[in-house]
């Protein structure tokens, strides 16, 4: 075998390392993508599993506000069983709105305002808002990540024959679904 052969196989090999190296990288970043987004339902589930106290307890101080309780309850599953990340991110914000409008209606109530327990499912609550919004931009930041891989070259050879594409972004229209709802009611004592 000559010089020329010599230099075919070196740049065969080169090419095969570099396939290689794309594709782990390409695989690496969509497991951090669905990583990501096992932290937005963890954090939905979490706060959809804290809404039923939080309701049961404005219960008792504002049983004339059934119409709010009742669609809160009804609906507090709607962002963790939604398919896809615009689904999802779109019940996430209606779901968001009514939690709103549950914690506006605790306003109206001073004696629940100074419950120990609503005090403390509030805090609760704003701690998972907090860690929601958190791995909302954890999510997106590993799929800018896929997608700016998989749409630059050369990746963009590798990536499109063997099955990548870009993702969806965690986005919305409303802006305030990137923040928590306010549940400050108040200076502690």
């Amino acid at each position: 075998m000559g010089v020329v052969g010599w230099i075919a196989i070196g740049i065969l090999v080169l090419a095969a390392i570099y396939l290689i190296l794309v594709y782990n990288r390409l695989v690496r970043l969509r497991a951090l993508m669905k990583e990501g987004w096992s932290g937005i339902t963890v954090q939905l589930r979490r706060r959809a599993d804290l809404v039923p106290n939080l309701v049961s307890v404005v219960e008792g101080y504002a049983e004339h506000e059934r119409g709010t309780l009742n669609e809160v309850t009804a609906h507090r599953t709607d962002p963790v069983s939604a398919r896809g990340v615009n689904a999802t991110a779109e019940a996430d914000t209606a779901f968001s709105a009514m939690l709103g409008r549950l914690i506006a209606v605790a306003e109206d109530y001073p004696d629940l305002k100074a419950d120990e327990n609503f005090r403390q499912l509030q805090d609760e609550l704003s701690e998972i808002e907090e860690r929601l919004q958190g791995a909302r931009r954890y999510y997106n930041a590993t799929v800018r990540d896929l997608n700016t891989r998989v749409e630059s070259f050369p990746d963009v050879l590798v990536a499109k024959p063997l099955g990548f594409s870009s993702e969806p972004f965690y986005d919305d229209q409303d802006a305030s679904i990137q923040t928590a709802p306010p549940v400050r009611f108040g200076a502690r004592a």
